[in-house]
């Protein structure tokens, strides 16, 4: 396949904003990609090279990629820069103009020679860098550039997730939504969308429906619904069993021995290498008595004198990339573990919880030291119980409890009533805290004019049409010196237009939109129902909005399509 073909569908798709008709879209190109072809696609529509546990990581900023336009179009870099202000991007930029590109690149060549310039690096890896992307791009035509330049700035944003890929891989083979579910399933256990994709394309329906987890490749992770009480709690699971739920980094632990070089990850809840930032973690599980496994678990900072669990606040700090080692005496961290996933190349998925937990318990106990922790487990008969186990967990500095069902399978990517979190809050509020995505600020008035931001739009993600809702414009929670660093953030993220997957009423625009990459963790008093905002709206139906909301705290190991969704802010309403 031409790079010039995937370059107009992406700019069919950019152009487009039914999540239909980006699907057939998608399909129509990856129908007829090759099996290699249709693994890099995926990246490539996503806007990277590599899956998210992978990463991609150009390390050539906007000024580099100033001078090398400036350089392919003749032009001096301060015609470009003013140019990128009235434009919007530099890829905008681009387009308007052609040189005597080749536009006979493939896919693939214009895929490995991203690769090669990402992978240089060392002494005069920079001016090397912008060589080879200026060469790259005197092949191109200037569309397939314009794309190319977004994708090596990391500003690709088509408006879509891995979501609407796996909707337009079924749609690759059937037309329609009906293998769906087995392709999700598929993607959930093996969270790497080039790999199944091209599992499909090789093997058909029954490759991906005999998806095997692959050590090093995150499973997604299951997540807890929410209740709003202890009774309601022990109606819905009877006899149960709680666990303390921590406020730290939730981890999932990839060990494989087998290796001459052995392979010890750890992934975010967002599907991030964390890998590097806990060295204690890896020496404590080459000690396991297993050749490889992946585990669920909960890392947290804790005071060695006291022994008492540090505050979200301490534990965010150990999430950094250099002066590591210097941190893990300062801020030791002890990793506790919830689940077992997969064992000495066997999955545990479909095992019940009771027997996961036993099997973990073995395991850890053969660990030296007590870096590795299996989380403490009370069996629940009664709601008093609960309430009782409750306030103690409450009481010792933790967040709550995470309620489970003793007998569940674990169900990657899904959340259900198998995990149930309880948090503390005051009575007659939301019963629990909100992830959101930031969408766009406004302008700061008296006070905070000196900011430039005095407020912004967060929404939520609607995963049945695969965009963002709006469900408050937040003022409170923040310091002077946090909307000052807010305004950074986002400014780093600004858009020239509202992205496409973003659903906001005119009325709510703000002065400035950023694309979704900044997720934040909000309280509020209630749900209750909006002319204007458009979480969950519907031509019979106002939109939900949140009641008194304010800024707690970011949430970096949170991806935007992690956030809350209006399917849960519904339940929050009808609580």
């Amino acid at each position: 396949m031409k790079f010039n073909a995937l370059a107009r569908t992406f700019d069919a798709i950019d152009k487009t904003t039914g999540r239909t008709l980006i699907t057939g879209l998608l399909a129509q190109v990856l129908r007829d990609a090759t099996a290699q072809e249709i693994e890099h696609i995926c990246y490539l529509a996503l806007g990277t090279l590599n899956p998210p546990h992978v990463g991609t990581q150009f390390a050539i900023a906007q000024k580099t990629m100033i001078k090398i336009v400036a350089s392919l179009l003749n032009q001096t870099p301060e015609w470009v820069e003013l140019e990128v202000q009235q434009k919007g991007d530099l890829g905008s930029v681009v387009e308007q103009f052609s040189w005597e590109g080749s536009q006979e690149l493939s896919v693939e060549d214009v895929y490995q020679s991203l690769v090669l310039i990402e992978d240089l690096n060392g002494t005069g890896s920079q001016e090397r860098k912008s060589q080879k992307v200026q060469e790259l791009l005197l092949q191109l035509d200037s569309l397939s550039a314009k794309y190319v330049i977004r994708i090596i700035l990391g500003t690709l944003r088509l408006g879509f997730s891995d979501m609407t890929l796996v909707d337009a891989l079924s749609w690759m083979v059937t037309g329609d939504k009906t293998l769906r579910e087995d392709i999700e399933d598929a993607y959930n256990v093996c969270a790497d969308s080039g790999l199944v994709a091209r599992a499909l394309k090789e093997g058909g329906i029954e490759a991906i429906r005999a998806m095997e987890i692959h050590v090093g490749v995150p499973i997604r992770p299951a997540a807890a619904e929410r209740m709003p009480d202890v009774q309601s709690i022990v109606d819905k699971l009877g006899v149960c069993v709680a666990q303390p739920k921590f406020d730290g980094f939730r981890l999932q632990v990839h060990v494989d021995l087998t290796q001459e070089t052995p392979l010890i990850r750890f992934f975010s809840r967002n599907l991030t290498d964390m890998s590097n930032m806990f060295p204690e973690f890896v020496t404590a599980c080459k000690t396991l008595p297993l050749k490889s496994f992946i585990a669920d678990g909960e890392a947290m900072v804790y005071d060695p004198n006291t022994k008492v669990f540090m505050p979200f606040q301490e534990t965010v700090k150990r999430r950094r990339k250099h002066g590591i080692e210097e941190l893990v005496s300062e801020l030791p961290l002890q990793l506790y573990l919830f689940d077992l996933l997969y064992s000495d190349g066997e999955s545990l998925l479909d095992v019940p919880h009771d027997q996961r937990r036993d099997a973990l318990k073995k395991i850890v106990a053969s660990s030296s030291g007590d870096v590795l922790q299996v989380i403490d487990e009370k069996l629940i008969h009664s709601a008093q119980e609960l309430e009782n186990y409750f306030i103690e967990e409450i009481a010792s500095g933790l967040e709550g409890l995470v309620v489970k069902k003793p007998h569940a399978i674990y169900q990657p990517g899904k959340r259900n009533f198998n995990w149930i979190k309880l948090k503390y809050q005051a009575a007659d509020k939301l019963q629990d805290t909100i992830d959101v995505v930031i969408m766009g600020y406004y302008p700061g008035k008296g006070k905070r004019s000196q900011f430039g931001i005095g407020a912004f739009l967060v929404g939520i993600y609607n995963s049945h049409s695969d965009c963002f809702e709006t469900v408050a414009k937040i003022g409170t929670g923040l310091s002077d010196q946090q909307w000052v660093e807010l305004k950074d953030l986002c400014d780093a993220l600004k858009v020239p237009a509202q992205p496409h997957n973003y659903t906001c009423d005119k009325a709510l625009a703000p002065f400035v939109w950023i694309q979704s990459g900044i997720v934040c963790e909000v309280l509020a008093d209630q749900v209750t129902l909006s002319p204007v905002h458009s979480a969950g709206k519907t031509e019979h139906r106002l939109g939900f909005a949140l009641r008194f909301p304010r800024f707690v705290r970011y949430r970096e190991d949170k991806s935007p399509y992690q956030v809350t969704t209006v399917a849960e802010l519904e339940t929050f309403y009808q609580r």
